[in-house]
């Protein structure tokens, strides 16, 4: 192999224009599935593990909503804290999180706040917990697709600090600060955990990365939040991210922080 070779992936040619974009599948989905024209609300959910949403749905909390011009899920609206919101589940993982960020950007969306599970990697971080995403390192592939290589990609603090406001007030404990994003779950190695732990690092995860690069490359608001739920060292139950009442009031802080947000 020729030794000046680059990986495409860190050769990606971030400063010219898209080919394919979200504008142009809104409008093909929207005419091929007849949905309608209403705006999607100004403050968006990505829910990646979907079963707090189910529930929503079950209860009538979440509804349908039927204007929502994507292929590939389904949008429900709920009202929280007198603030209207949209809600997609099960959008897992960086490059399935960030298609459908960019088509809620795309449709109207100001701000996009992801509610994930993760993994602890802060040895001291309590089970289960809250972790605001301050920022994440970047092991995993889309962030590249939008900004030069490098280590890690921070959000911003006008988005971050409301956030945290709005959910320690909600009664939380709250940990604002870096996460791990990677691609393969499987393949995060005991010796990767404690370097990542002695640099700071409270939880590991698969999106925040691949998010915050869009945020920055688009200028969009975006934030991730994570219930750390398990650990490799964790002796007790593992994945309890809490009560889906819990997880309720978790988005009502939220609803109420994007409301902030979009009035900076």
């Amino acid at each position: 192999m020729d030794d000046t070779w680059t990986p495409p992936i860190l050769d990606h040619p971030i400063r010219e224009a898209s080919a394919f974009t979200a504008d142009a599948l809104i409008a093909d989905a929207r005419r091929l599935r007849g949905a309608g024209t209403e705006a999607i609300p100004r403050v968006c959910f990505l829910e990646f593990d979907g079963d707090l949403t189910d529930w929503l749905v079950d209860r009538k909390i979440a509804v349908p909503f039927h204007s929502w011009a994507c292929f590939h899920t389904t949008m429900f609206l709920l009202t929280l804290e007198g603030v209207t919101c949209g809600i997609v589940a099960r959008t897992i993982g960086g490059p399935f999180a960030v298609l459908i960020a960019e088509q809620m950007h795309a449709a109207g969306a100001g701000v996009i706040i992801g509610l994930t599970s993760a993994g602890r990697v802060a040895p001291d971080l309590p089970l289960p917990s809250l972790v605001v995403a301050t920022g994440a390192i970047r092991d995993e592939g889309t962030s590249y697709h939008y900004l030069a290589p490098g280590e890690e990609v921070a959000c911003a603090a006008h988005v971050t600090a409301p956030i945290v406001r709005e959910l320690s007030r909600a009664g939380f404990t709250v940990q604002p600060g870096t996460v791990w994003t990677i691609d393969a779950p499987y393949r995060e190695t005991a010796g990767q955990i404690a370097r990542w732990a002695s640099e700071g690092v409270l939880a590991v995860e698969m999106q925040a990365a691949s998010l915050y690069a869009f945020a920055e490359a688009r200028k969009v608001n975006v934030c991730v939040v994570a219930r750390v739920s398990n650990a490799i060292d964790n002796a007790g139950s593992q994945f309890d991210t809490g009560t889906h009442e819990q997880g309720l009031q978790i988005l009502k802080a939220l609803a109420r922080a994007g409301s902030l947000i979009l009035e900076t």
